[in-house]
């Protein structure tokens, strides 16, 4: 028995993570500074930790309710109101997952099969097209541009929809290129999508996130609120991306059948995390402040640094990455990558893992400290000086 011939094609077929192979690669290279991981460098602040360990002295190690606690649910809709006047019901409108990922998956799971269609902006986090294509639904890729911030127009949205279209993935603050909607942006979207039977996935996980102005969810515009499936998690803004612990809110219909899916696949989240999380939610504001700050002087950092290597990179104003260009060194983006990390050992990741239309790119992750991210700087220019 050939045991490739008894695979599921879909999975078969379905690419390796073009971000893992750097990752691997610069764990096994001493000396080497990594620029390639989309993890905090901090850890989870010290109250947040404590909540998870009392939690566990209490013994407090059993299943939680499939949705989560009610607890964290009604914290997360406290925390939604606060923070972006978004209005949800904890008992028939949010979910806890296994981290944001595992709520992209339910919800696309819920929404789209064989025959459906799903507008992708790209680049983009590289689990949305294969979490599509395991469903047996079609992803229709939107090129977004560096000319244009790397942000969705109406133009390019309008392009993409056809009588299949069932789900938009709205990725902003957006990985890999850190490219953000502002409302006059999300308002000539929502201007496009309010009359259509099409509804809107959005990743909001790096939300808190944002430089220089606030964020703004779709969510939060009356006529896209029922048609929105809003995604968030702990990973990025409160340093837990080992806790695994995510959620979703949206209208009850939905929340319910991503509820079955779960129920089923998963059971519930983990209940440490949950505790965990209820703190975060309640007295880490600071923290999340203190880390944003600490971002944004890196992120200055960076942006400069790369002007001064020589290195096209338009300003972002979200999440902890850069995108700059590097078509000047007559590279593609894998070749760039790679001798980048055996010359001057630094990795970085190509653009075009995030889609074909980051060719010519390199996505830099500025969650290191400040004394790594001027090191690599100074690598990074003599690598470009050399190959020009």
């Amino acid at each position: 028995m050939n045991m490739r011939d008894m695979l599921v094609p879909t999975v078969r077929d379905l690419p390796p993570s073009g971000i893992r192979k750097f990752f691997d690669l610069v764990n096994e290279m001493k000396d080497a500074i990594s620029l390639s991981i989309g993890e905090p460098d901090f850890v989870t602040p010290w109250r947040v930790r404590e909540a998870g360990i009392y939690s566990l002295e209490k013994g407090h190690t059993h299943y939680s309710p499939n949705s989560g606690f009610l607890e964290l649910r009604e914290e997360i809709c406290r925390y939604l109101k606060r923070r972006y006047n978004l209005e949800y019901c904890p008992k028939t409108q949010v979910i806890a997952t296994v981290g944001g990922s595992e709520a992209i998956d339910l919800a696309l799971r819920a929404l789209v099969g064989p025959g459906d269609e799903v507008i992708l902006p790209e680049p983009s986090f590289v689990a949305y097209k294969a979490c599509i294509r395991l469903t047996g639904a079609t992803p229709v890729i939107v090129n977004l541009r560096a000319e244009e911030q790397f942000r969705l127009t109406p133009e390019l949205l309008e392009k993409a929809i056809t009588p299949k279209t069932k789900v938009l993935i709205l990725p902003f603050p957006n990985n890999p290129t850190g490219a953000i909607m502002t409302r006059e942006d999300l308002d000539k979207i929502v201007e496009v999508l309010k009359d259509k039977d099409i509804i809107v996935l959005s990743d909001e996980i790096y939300s808190e996130l944002t430089y220089e102005t606030e964020h703004v969810s779709i969510a939060s515009y009356p006529e896209m609120k029922d048609k929105t499936i809003y995604i968030n998690g702990f990973s990025k803004a409160y340093a837990m991306t080992g806790w695994r612990l995510g959620y979703a809110l949206g209208h009850p219909d939905l929340i319910a059948a991503m509820y079955k899916i779960h129920q089923y696949a998963i059971m519930c989240s983990p209940t440490t995390a949950q505790y965990a999380a209820v703190e975060a939610l309640k007295n880490g504001d600071e923290d999340v402040s203190y880390m944003r700050r600490e971002y944004n002087r890196r992120r200055r950092v960076m942006l400069d640094g790369f002007k001064k290597a020589g290195l096209d990179c338009f300003e972002p104003f979200g999440a902890f990455y850069l995108f700059p260009c590097i078509k000047s060194t007559n590279m593609s983006s894998n070749e760039f990558c790679e001798a980048l990390l055996m010359e001057e050992k630094v990795a970085v990741v190509p653009g075009v893992a995030f889609g074909d239309c980051g060719e010519g790119f390199v996505r830099v992750c500025y969650s290191n400290s400040m004394e790594n991210i001027v090191e690599a700087l100074k690598r990074i220019k003599r690598f470009v000086e050399r190959h020009r």
